[in-house]
């Protein structure tokens, strides 16, 4: 089920996350409203990755409560919260993630064969379709390019029409021009399908893809900015690494 527009896509609340001694989450509260694309970002350990898979259902958080689509994850069973992350919830790693011996149809349908359904050749097509892959449907991985290996776990990803798309570094292991692409693919979801997503980059300017950033630092939130462009969100990174306080409010994003 996809949120309405009166349901928050993801909310967090108070959520903590602690390893022993150390809080990779200090208490964060977070909202996304369905429809937007948000990027989260943060100096190295400041709780990014954390963040993302507490909220996808992929890590329980220590205390706090994450809800996906008005659902509350929190004292779900095992099962329960994998039936949920598999029909609410798509994820895109940095590493692809792709069958090598299966084609790009058949690991865009593994998930629902792996749910025990049997996807349509017509519903596996117009996935890679959506993603500007509808030539590649019987190529292999290592027959195409980073970036449309990429876009075939875009497609994998969509395939169950998940409520939120996350996305951890998605272009970390692309090229600049090839990590644009995606990018745009990510974008046009959004645009053109109301895909919510979430995703945690390192890149400024993947970053400014998104109608809004939000900054970690020490597990906390540090800033939240609407639409910055990749100067001020490089400016803002540039201030958390040197100490010298974050970057003002300025520019519209463009992708």
């Amino acid at each position: 089920m996809t949120p309405t527009p009166d349901t928050d896509a993801v909310r967090l609340r108070a959520v903590r996350r602690s390893y022993g001694d150390t809080d990779a989450l200090g208490g964060v509260d977070l909202t996304v409203r369905p429809g937007t694309f948000t990027a989260v970002m943060g100096p190295s350990g400041s709780g990014k990755s954390t963040l993302l898979h507490c909220a996808a259902g992929l890590d329980r958080p220590t205390s706090g409560t994450v809800e996906v689509g008005g659902v509350a994850l929190t004292g779900l069973s095992e099962r329960r919260l994998t039936l949920l992350r598999r029909d609410r919830i798509g994820f895109v790693f940095q590493s692809f993630n792709l069958v090598p011996s299966l084609t790009a149809a058949q690991n865009v349908a593994l998930p629902l064969r792996l749910a025990g359904r049997r996807p349509s050749r017509s519903a596996v097509h117009a996935s890679l379709a959506r993603v500007g892959l509808a030539g590649r449907a019987e190529h292999r991985p290592a027959e195409l390019s980073g970036g449309q290996q990429q876009r075939v776990a875009l497609a994998r990803a969509l395939i169950t029409r998940p409520a939120v798309l996350f996305a951890d570094e998605p272009t970390g292991a692309l090229d600049t021009a090839t990590g644009r692409q995606v990018l745009g693919t990510m974008r046009e979801l959004v645009d053109r399908e109301g895909r919510t997503t979430v995703m945690v980059t390192h890149d400024p300017v993947a970053a400014a893809c998104a109608d809004r950033v939000v900054f970690l630092v020490d597990g906390r939130i540090a800033d939240d900015l609407t639409g910055p462009s990749a100067e001020r969100i490089a400016a803002w990174m540039t201030a958390a690494r040197t100490g010298t306080g974050s970057a003002a409010h300025a520019g519209a994003a463009s992708c």
